[in-house]
């Protein structure tokens, strides 16, 4: 196959909701790559398309898979350039959105994408809810990629075998079940906040699938054997079942998973493999960054020696990108990390999130990074993550930008079915199996559609790149590119103090003190939009106090602002100057240094104010 082996959150500020920079610096814009990057998984879609589609020339597929089977596996997403659903890579994508959410998620709604990050999540875990109708069977994958890819096709036009293959005890697959308990379970924690029940469903099955993993156990591509020759599991299933342990504990703090990690550590090689790699087969780094974290806040408990094995390792994949260890990942002479020929931006989508939360880790910690040779800041991790997207962005010797649609030069002939052909709704006479090729793989010229925000497999070890529908190696892309990079875009975006910006994770509403009797403002910080608050007013009636609270919302860009949306909570009483529209408020039009004043009234602390969206 073309590839290797292999809702809006609340961000609550007690008086001051202050808006970051897009970017860190004028270089490259985040805000507007976090955007695409996100829009690229709605061009991956299968199954009924929503109303509120934003990918306009894409159009309802696969509506039978698991027809045959006698199960609904309609939905979720095709992997890469073609119309398989692998099962390994869709949950590492999930579980990968899901950490990016986790750990960003309040910059993401500053960004104005939390909610197309969510439904980007449950695109996938409503797909996951379906393929694990019982608690010891998980359908793993729908088509083959053999007959796949004879054929040059639209997923609207597919005529190729899409045939069902399921994990059960006489078939275990505990690599493919463990990560997709993990997606299911970092999953929950997203959505406890916004949907408790929803959040339920998926923890439920993330039980279910890490028992199934944990007791059956065996190689996936054992059990399904057509995905051998594309996602093949050459780490086994060991990494897999640590990183589920991991996630469940994060999603259920309880004990038992943290047990399972201290216990399992050397034997399943969490303290044993010094990894330079991490993506869709090989979890190691991810697991140790994890467990790192749970040793920098003091939960190792009687584990700490194990755990402290566990970040040895972490710091080991660390170093060795800051190319300060005694084994370092290969470079670019432009600086790019270099793995593989094949979409080798995968590892550095991948690597440079592990970067940048672990950096996050090490300020919030206080620490900082031990190499071989020296000691270095946290800042250092992030900046090497910034280098590596900006490399991606355009700052590269061929001054391309590896994401499609960003900037003036970026990749024309992407190996992509869908994009390539002309939408159905343009030409709806029905694409043939080997015509596609014929027609449109073999055309030199640029796609039908651009396939906005996708990152493709990216340049060689030399830094050369050829714009060819057919060097699949270098111009396919794939869900799990991206959505590492939700996470690092985002965190970019809030500049260098960023770093604080994560969901609370047992999902409860940030309480905050009553206000005194007249606070001053806080003064905001350099940013778009700034939200000041402050009491005007106080009265004490029937044995309450109630507050007069004068909301400033200031535009300190030399931009005007239009449509721009107020997202309010904890609102216990009348509010004047802003219309409300479904979950939002409309303040409108906002010239450039110009501020707009709204008053409320309750017997409570100053309520959540935020900016849902603007233009």
């Amino acid at each position: 196959m073309e590839k290797s082996q292999r809702f809006v959150c609340l961000v609550v500020l007690h008086l001051v909701l202050v808006l970051l920079p897009s970017s860190v610096n004028a270089g490259h814009d985040y805000r507007a790559a976090l955007s695409k990057s996100i829009l690229f998984f709605e061009a991956q879609r299968s199954g009924y398309l929503p109303g509120n589609q934003r990918v306009r020339w894409r159009a309802n597929s696969g509506l039978n898979d698991g027809k045959a089977s006698g199960v609904d596996l309609v939905g979720g997403y095709y992997d890469a350039g073609d119309n398989v659903k692998f099962g390994l890579p869709m949950a590492f994508t999930v579980t990968m959105m899901s950490w990016s959410i986790i750990e960003y998620g309040k910059q993401l709604a500053i960004n104005g994408e939390l909610g197309h990050a969510l439904r980007a999540v449950k695109w996938g875990t409503d797909y996951f809810i379906k393929a694990h109708p019982q608690p010891n069977v998980l359908y793993g994958e729908v088509g083959d990629g053999d007959t796949d890819h004879y054929c040059w096709q639209r997923p609207e036009d597919m005529t190729t075998d899409r045939r069902a293959y399921r994990l059960d005890p006489n078939h275990p697959g505990s690599d493919l079940a463990g990560e997709t308990a993990a997606a299911m379970a970092a999953a929950s924690i997203v959505f406890r906040r916004y949907d408790r029940a929803y959040a339920a469903t998926l923890l439920r099955h993330a039980k279910e699938l890490f028992n199934f993993a944990d007791k059956y156990r065996g190689k996936y591509d054992s059990s399904i054997t057509v995905a051998r020759k594309y996602y093949q599991s050459v780490s086994g299933y060991s990494d897999e079942l640590l990183w589920a342990a991991s996630w469940m504990h994060k999603a259920t703090n309880n004990k038992f998973y943290l047990n399972y990690l201290g216990r399992n550590g050397h034997s399943l090689g969490g303290t044993g493999w010094a990894m330079t790699e991490f993506g869709w087969d090989v979890k190691y780094a991810g697991v140790q960054v994890l467990v790192s974290k749970l040793l920098m806040q003091g939960k190792a408990g009687r584990h700490l020696d194990v755990f402290q094995g566990y970040q040895k390792q972490a710091e080991f994949f660390m170093c060795s990108c800051l190319g300060k260890g005694y084994r370092n990942i290969q470079r670019t002479p432009g600086g790019l990390i270099f793995r593989q020929r094949w979409n080798n931006l995968q590892f550095v989508t991948s690597a440079s999130f592990l970067l940048s939360v672990y950096s996050d880790y090490l300020t919030t910690s206080r620490k900082t990074l031990t190499c071989a040779y020296g000691k270095f800041a946290p800042s250092q991790l992030l900046n090497f993550a910034k280098s590596q997207v900006d490399y991606i962005l355009g700052s590269n010797p061929r001054a391309t930008s590896y994401m499609v649609g960003y900037g003036n030069n970026y990749p024309q002939q992407v190996h992509h079915r869908a994009s390539s052909i002309p939408s159905i709704k343009v030409q709806p006479s029905f694409v043939t199996c080997r015509g596609g090729y014929a027609k449109w793989y073999t055309r030199k010229a640029s796609n039908a559609n651009i396939l906005t925000g996708a990152i493709v497999g990216g340049p060689d070890a030399y830094d050369n790149f050829a714009d060819e529908r057919d060097n699949f190696e270098q111009t396919e892309p794939a869900t799990y590119n991206n959505a590492p990079l939700l996470g690092v875009l985002a965190r970019l975006s809030a500049g260098p103090r960023g770093y604080n910006l994560g969901l609370p994770e047992d999902g409860s509403a940030v309480t905050k003190p009553m206000p005194k009797r007249k606070p001053a403002p806080t003064p905001a910080k350099s940013s778009v939009i700034t939200i000041t608050q402050k009491v005007t007013l106080s009265w004490k009636a029937k044995g309450k106090t109630y507050f007069r609270y004068s909301t400033q919302v200031t535009n300190k860009s030399k931009k005007n602002l239009k449509n721009v949306k107020l997202s309010v909570s904890k609102l216990y009483g009348p509010l004047w100057g802003l219309t409300k529209s479904g979950s939002s408020y409309i303040l409108g039009n906002l010239p450039a240094r110009k501020s707009v004043e709204i008053v409320y009234v309750h017997a409570a602390p100053p309520a959540y104010i935020t900016v849902a969206n603007y233009n």
